[in-house]
């Protein structure tokens, strides 16, 4: 055993018993972050606009402080970025983190002094969390590649900006340094099938035992490394490969032509980090489920996502979730964030520690005529009909046909196959079913003739990947999206039907 991974176990085990001890007592926990966080929030400019005294209790926090998302801070996000300090927290950020909007173009997320630390130390507790489990260490001896956006940042009204994933490779611990692949040159390229291309040819004959990235992504480069070799397998190439971590899409997706790629199944962890704050990761390799972190910096709300677009949608803390149930997440954080809507939907599998699934986004979703289908059921029904029909996606989105040429609205699946079914009317047919039978809203709506049953567009090979190029989000952190309300993504992939 080397040096590394024997100083690894003993680290390993005191982080998860720190872990377990802040796991076992939840609500305690959220609460003295609560308290934490509005001593700050009274000193702001935010908090001082919506007469927060620094006394408040969550009912009263609830009445002052509104949901929001990045439309309803920019104002302050602008001040910021203006010059100004104590705005949304305490003094004034040390990044901003980039990310794309919808309706209000590039985001910047404020990342604090405080809530730096955050974004490194739980990617660490999950690998250590995996290591006290499992006892397996041995990755730690070799090489650790991650997949990423480019570690470039700009600087704008003296503050430094970039992607989330670039952000955090400047703080990437100094004993990690020494193992980590890209080097820092390659990283750096914008183009990412450049990119991909440059990391699998610098890494083909290093000693690889942890890959990390986007599921899409990581395939992507597997497929070049195979290109490049002829190789079966990645483990042909990277014998000694034993982990892999991943976040940011539902893997059930691709879990299988991915493992298939690599040769055979692999130890997986699940990250859920976000530019807002690292939410959750994954610390059992038998259960369900990502450990919601509640002790650095976040107090959550929860709101159940079919009441979301009400007028006065219930707000509620970690004590009142229930199981099985689809929230939006909400966040209140160190980086001054408060009543924050990051636009995901997750719901609980466990309140024994506190564990949740991310099932989808909150404005991704098909609800033309109130059938309200989300990620979540969509995925799950692909994957159920994949297993029956024996075959495999490579990607696939859902968009509605409200104005058919002919006959009733639809749901148009457009789907690229790894390995398409014999009949596909057949396929369509027992998809349509799955649906149904996850989602009732969805299954009235056939029965009573306002849908008529979904279609698919089967599309040609590469297809989702030269539309992603096409949009100037090949690779990094960007992902498609898996429903839409409108016909946006469906008309653009128009052009790739078989």
């Amino acid at each position: 055993m080397k040096l590394k991974s024997a100083f690894a176990k003993p680290f390993a085990s005191m982080v998860a018993k720190r872990v377990n001890r802040w796991a076992n007592n939840p609500i305690e926990t959220q609460e003295k972050t609560f308290q934490k966080l509005l001593k700050v929030l009274k000193d702001t400019k935010y908090g001082m606009d919506h007469r927060i005294t620094g006394t408040e209790d969550y009912n009263e926090f609830q009445q002052k402080i509104p949901i929001r998302d990045y439309e309803g801070i920019k104002e302050y996000v602008e001040e910021i970025l203006n010059g100004k300090a104590n705005v949304l927290w305490k003094g004034k950020p040390i990044y901003f983190s980039k990310t794309s909007g919808t309706t209000s173009g590039a985001k910047f997320i404020p990342i604090t002094k405080e809530s730096m630390p955050n974004h490194i130390t739980n990617a660490r507790n999950a690998l250590l969390c995996y290591i006290a489990e499992t006892g397996k260490a041995q990755f730690a001896n070799g090489k650790l590649i991650f997949l990423s956006g480019s570690p470039t940042l700009t600087e704008k009204k003296g503050f430094k900006i970039g992607r989330l994933s670039g952000i955090v490779n400047h703080h990437i611990p100094s004993y990690l340094k020494k193992n980590q692949l890209p080097s820092y040159e390659i990283n750096c390229e914008e183009d990412w099938e450049k990119k991909v291309d440059a990391i699998a040819d610098q890494t083909l004959n290093k000693d690889l035992t942890l890959i990390g990235g986007i599921p899409p992504w990581v395939q992507m480069y597997f497929d070049v490394l195979k290109q490049k070799t002829g190789s079966d397998n990645i483990l042909d190439i990277f014998p000694n490969f034993e982990l892999f971590v991943y976040g940011g899409v539902n893997f059930a997706p691709y879990k299988e032509k991915l493992f298939s790629t690599i040769g055979k199944q692999i130890d997986s962890i699940e990250l859920y980090p976000a530019s807002e704050g690292f939410i959750a990761y994954q610390n059992n390799q038998k259960e369900e489920g990502l450990l919601l972190i509640l002790d650095q910096g976040i107090f959550y709300e929860f709101i159940r996502a079919e009441e979301f677009h009400n007028d006065n949608a219930k707000r509620i803390s970690l004590k009142d979730v229930e199981l099985e149930v689809n929230y939006a997440i909400i966040l209140n954080t160190n980086a001054g964030l408060w009543g924050y809507n990051i636009g995901d939907t997750v719901k609980f599998v466990s309140k024994t520690p506190y564990k949740i699934l991310v099932t989808g986004r909150i404005k991704h979703f098909i609800s033309a005529f109130g059938e309200h289908v989300i990620g979540e059921e969509v995925e799950w029904a692909m994957k159920q009909c994949c297993k029956e029909f024996n075959t495999s996606t490579i990607e696939f989105t859902v968009a509605p046909m409200v104005t058919p040429e002919s006959g009733f609205p639809y749901h148009e699946w457009f789907v690229e196959f790894e390995n398409a079914p014999e009949d596909m009317n057949s396929f369509a047919e027992r998809l349509d079913s799955f649906l149904q039978e996850k989602n009732s809203y969805y299954k009235d709506l056939i029965a009573g003739s306002v849908l008529q049953t979904l279609k698919i567009a089967p599309l040609k090979s590469n297809s989702f990947r030269e539309y992603m190029k096409s949009q100037g989000k090949l690779g990094g952190q960007n992902k498609v999206p898996r429903l839409a309300n409108d016909r946006k993504i469906a008309d653009a992939l128009e052009a790739y039907k078989i």
